[in-house]
C-alpha cells in the first residue's frame, strides 16, 4: 500500500489477479497422484458399482481363501492332542463345518433382503435389538476385520515361505509391505482394486479345483502318492472322554474359519449394480457352493494322501531336518502329492494360494470402510470416516484398517497359528446377534399382520442364531487361554469409545441446535489488523480489513523488539496510511497475552461489540518449507478463538513456490465440498482521506497501549 497524489490510498497489493487453480497439462505429478490417481468426481459413483464378475472376488475372497487354512488348523488340531488317530474324526468335523456354513449362508440372504443399506448385523441389531447389541456387533466386526486382513497375509506370506523357504527370515515385513499395498490398491477405488484381484481370485478356484479333482482321479486308480509328511510319525496322547469331547469341539471352531467372511456381501450391498438384493443374494450363493465344495475336496485330499501337520514341526518324529526347514502347508504338500514337486502346476497352485490369501484381506479393506461409514452416519464414529476421498472410496476408514493391521501382524510376528486363536470370536458374535436380530424382525412383521415368506425366515434364522450361539459358546471356551481373551478385551473397550463418541455427538448437537433462549446481538463492529512488520501480507491484510467496512479499525503491533517498532513507525508514517497503528508493549516478548488483554480493555470500553482479528499467514509449495516458519499466525489464533465475541480471519500469501499447489487437483478436507474457480476479487475502488477520517476511529495517528 502506498501514498497517491492527493492524499488517497491505494490498495495496491490486492488489485492483481490470481493465477488460475486449474491443472495445466504440464503440471508436476505428486507422489500421491502417482499410487492413488486422480479424482473422480461424485457423479461417477454409479460407474463404480460392481457387476457379480467383480463383486465375487471383492467381497468373497475371504471365505474362499480359508479353504487354503481352515482344514490345515482342523487337522493341526486333531493330531497335535490327540496323535494321528483322531484323524478319523475329521470327515464328522468337516460335515459340521459344512452343515453351518449352508445354514449361515441362507441366513444372511435374508439379511440382504431385509436390510440392503449396507448395515449388515450391526443394522439388524440396532433396528431390532437396540443399542446395546448394536454396538457389541460393530466392535465385533471391527476387530474381526482388522484380524481378518492379519490372519489372510500371514496365511499369503506362510505359502510364499514354503515354496521359498530362505524368505522365512523377513516374514513380518514382508506381511507389513503386502498390507501397504493392498492399501494402496484399495485407495485408488472399488472397481479398480476389483479388476485387479479378480484374476488371481479365479485362478485360485480353478487351480485348487483341478488339483482336487486329479486327485481323486489318481486316488480311484490307484496312482495318488502320499503327502511328504506321512512318513513321519507323531507321538500319541492318552485322552479322557471328557478330553476326547474338548477336543472335537476345539477341532471343529478351528474348521470354522471357513465361515469367516460371509457377512461381508450383507455389508456391501450398496456396492453392487442394481438390482443390488438380488446380485448380492446370487453372489452369496455362489460363494457359499466354491466354499462348501473346496473346502470338502481339500479335507478329503488331505486325509486321502495322510497330510500330517503340526504346530511345532519338530513333534514329526523321525523328520531330522525340523529345525533348519519351515513346515510346508496342507495346501502345498497336496499340490507336491498331486502334480509332483517343484511342477509348474506346484508353483501355480502356491502362487494362486499365496495371491488370494492375501487378496482375502480385500473383503475386510471393503467391509471396514463400509461399516465404518455407517457408524459415522449414526453418531458412533468420527465423522471423518464417512468422507470419500479423491477415488470414492471411504480412504479414512482404509488407512486406518491397515495400520491397525500392520500393528498386530508386528506383534504376532505374522504366525497363523497364534493369530488364528482370535480370529473367528468376533464374526460369530456378529453372527449370533444378528441371527436373534432377524428373528425378532420377523415375529415384528408377522405381528403387524405381514406373513409371507415370515415362516421360512423364523426357521432359516431360528436355526442360524441356535448354532452360531452354540459355536460361540465352542469357540470362546476352546480358545479363551490360547489368545482368544483379548478379543474380549478390545470389544469392551471398542465399544465403551464408541458409545461414547455419540454421547459427545449428541451433547454438541444439543448446544448447538438453535432455540428461543439464545440471543445474538452487538452494539458494534471493531477490526484489528496485526502486523508484525511492514510487508506485504501485512498490506493484504489491512486491505482486506478495509474493504469490510467496519465500524471501527486500526492495525496493532505487539513490540517484542523496540527498535523494530521504531522502524514500524516511521515506515508507517511515511506512506502515509491513515489507519491508527497501536503499539502493544511485550516484556515477556509473548504475541499472544498482550493482544488478549488489549482486546479485554478495548472491550470493557465499548460493551458488547464485536471484534475482528485478521491475522497474515504464509502459504508454502513444500512440506520442508514449512518447518523453515514459525507459524506464529496458527498460535496466536488458538488462543483468539477462545475470547468470547471474537473472530479471527486468516488472509494468506502464497508465496512463489506455492502457486504448484494450485496446478495440483484440489482434494477437500473432511466435512468440506470440492470448490470451483474462485471469483476475481473486486478492485478496491481508492478512498480519500476525508472518507478515511469520517469512519469511526479511522482518524490518522499512532497510539501506544
Amino acid at each position: 500500500m502506498r501514498a497517491a497524489e492527493n492524499g488517497v490510498v491505494s490498495p495496491a497489493v490486492t488489485e492483481q489477479e490470481p493465477p488460475d487453480p486449474r491443472p495445466t497439462p504440464d503440471a508436476p505429478r505428486s507422489p500421491k497422484r502417482w499410487i492413488v490417481g486422480d479424482p473422480l468426481p461424485t457423479s461417477e459413483l454409479e460407474g463404480q458399482l460392481l457387476p457379480k464378475r467383480l463383486a465375487l472376488p471383492i467381497f468373497a475372497s475371504d471365505p474362499l481363501s480359508s479353504v487354503a487354512y481352515a482344514p490345515q488348523e482342523l487337522l493341526l488340531i486333531l493330531t497335535a492332542a490327540g496323535g494321528l488317530a483322531y484323524l478319523s474324526f475329521a470327515p464328522w468335523v468337516a460335515a459340521a463345518v459344512v452343515v453351518l456354513l449352508v445354514i449361515v449362508v441362507l441366513s444372511y440372504r435374508q439379511v440382504v433382503k431385509a436390510y440392503p443399506s449396507g448395515g449388515g448385523d450391526y443394522e439388524v441389531a440396532r433396528k431390532n435389538l437396540g443399542e446395546w447389541a448394536a454396538l457389541t456387533v460393530a466392535a465385533a466386526l471391527l476387530v474381526d476385520y482388522v484380524l481378518t486382513v492379519a490372519v489372510s497375509v500371514s496365511s499369503g506370506v506362510d505359502n510364499i515361505i514354503s515354496a521359498l523357504p530362505f524368505l522365512d527370515p523377513f516374514r513380518v515385513w514382508i506381511a507389513v509391505g503386502f498390507v501397504v499395498l493392498l492399501a494402496a490398491m484399495n485407495l485408488r477405488g472399488v472397481r479398480e482394486s476389483g479388476k485387479a484381484f479378480a484374476i488371481p481370485t479365479y485362478v485360485f478356484v480353478a487351480s485348487l479345483a483341478i488339483m482336487v479333482v486329479m486327485g481323486l482321479v489318481r486316488w480311484m486308480t490307484g496312482d495318488l502318492p502320499l503327502a511328504q509328511s506321512a512318513q513321519f510319525g507323531v507321538e500319541a496322547h492318552d485322552v479322557t472322554q471328557a478330553g476326547l469331547v474338548l477336543l472335537l469341539l476345539r477341532a471343529f471352531a478351528s474348521g470354522c474359519s471357513a465361515l469367516t467372511g460371509v457377512e461381508a456381501i450383507s455389508n456391501g450391498v450398496p456396492a453392487f449394480r442394481v438390482p443390488k438384493v438380488r446380485n448380492a443374494q446370487r453372489t452369496l450363493v455362489i460363494m457359499g457352493a466354491i466354499a462348501i465344495a473346496l473346502f470338502v475336496g481339500v479335507t478329503a485330499l488331505a486325509l486321502l494322501t495322510q497330510v500330517h501337520y503340526v504346530e511345532n514341526p519338530c513333534d514329526l518324529q523321525g523328520w531330522a531336518a525340523c529345525a533348519a526347514q519351515p513346515q510346508s502347508s496342507v495346501i502345498a504338500q497336496l499340490a507336491t502329492s498331486v502334480f509332483g514337486e517343484n511342477s509348474v502346476p506346484f508353483f501355480v497352485v502356491q502362487a494362486a494360494t499365496a495371491m488370494v490369501l492375501l487378496l482375502a484381506a480385500n473383503t475386510a479393506f471393503n467391509g471396514f470402510p463400509l461399516l465404518g461409514s455407517v457408524l459415522a452416519g449414526d453418531s458412533y464414529a468420527p465423522k471423518s470416516l464417512s468422507t470419500r476421498g479423491d477415488r470414492l472410496v471411504y480412504s479414512n476408514g482404509v488407512i486406518a484398517l491397515a495400520i491397525a493391521a500392520g500393528l498386530l501382524i508386528v506383534a504376532f510376528q505374522a504366525s497363523v497359528t497364534h493369530l488364528i486363536q482370535l480370529y473367528i470370536i468376533g464374526v460369530f458374535v456378529s453372527f449370533t446377534l444378528g441371527q436373534i436380530g432377524m428373528v425378532v424382525h420377523w415375529r415384528r412383521r408377522r405381528r403387524g399382520g405381514h406373513r409371507r415368506g415370515t415362516v421360512g425366515g423364523l426357521i432359516i434364522n431360528g436355526a442360524g442364531a441356535v448354532l452360531t450361539a452354540a459355536v460361540l459358546l465352542i469357540v470362546t471356551v476352546t480358545k479363551f487361554t490360547h489368545g482368544a481373551w483379548i478379543v474380549f478385551v478390545l470389544m469392551p473397550i471398542l465399544w465403551v469409545v464408541m458409545h461414547r463418541i455419540n454421547r459427545y455427538y449428541r451433547d454438541v448437537g444439543r448446544e448447538l441446535e438453535a432455540d428461543d433462549v439464545t440471543e445474538f446481538g452487538a452494539s458494534g463492529d471493531h477490526a484489528i489488523v496485526l502486523v508484525g512488520s511492514f510487508n506485504k501480507p501485512a498490506l493484504k491484510a489491512l486491505d482486506y480489513a478495509i474493504a469490510m467496512q467496519h465500524d471501527s479499525l486500526e492495525a496493532v503491533h505487539v513490540a517484542i523488539d523496540r527498535e523494530a517498532a521504531r522502524r514500524l513507525e516511521r515506515r508507517w508514517e511515511e506512506h502515509g496510511i491513515l489507519v491508527p497503528l497501536t503499539i502493544l508493549d511485550s516484556p515477556y516478548r509473548g504475541i499472544s497475552e498482550p493482544l488478549v488483554a488489549h482486546i479485554a480493555r478495548h472491550r470493557r470500553a465499548h460493551g458488547s461489540e464485536v471484534t475482528t482479528v485478521y491475522l497474515s499467514q504464509f502459504v508454502v509449495g513444500h512440506w520442508w518449507q514449512s518447518v523453515l516458519h514459525n507459524h506464529k499466525s496458527q498460535r496466536i489464533k488458538s488462543k483468539l478463538v477462545l475470547l468470547p465475541g471474537v473472530t479471527v480471519a486468516i488472509v494468506p500469501w502464497l508465496l512463489d513456490d506455492a502457486k504448484l499447489i494450485l496446478q495440483r487437483p484440489v482434494r477437500p478436507m473432511p466435512g468440506q465440498d470440492r470448490r470451483g474457480e474462485p471469483a476475481r476479487p473486486l478492485v478496491r475502488r481508492h478512498i480519500t482521506v476525508e472518507e478515511a477520517r469520517a469512519r469511526p476511529g479511522g482518524a490518522s495517528g499512532k497510539s501506544r497501549g
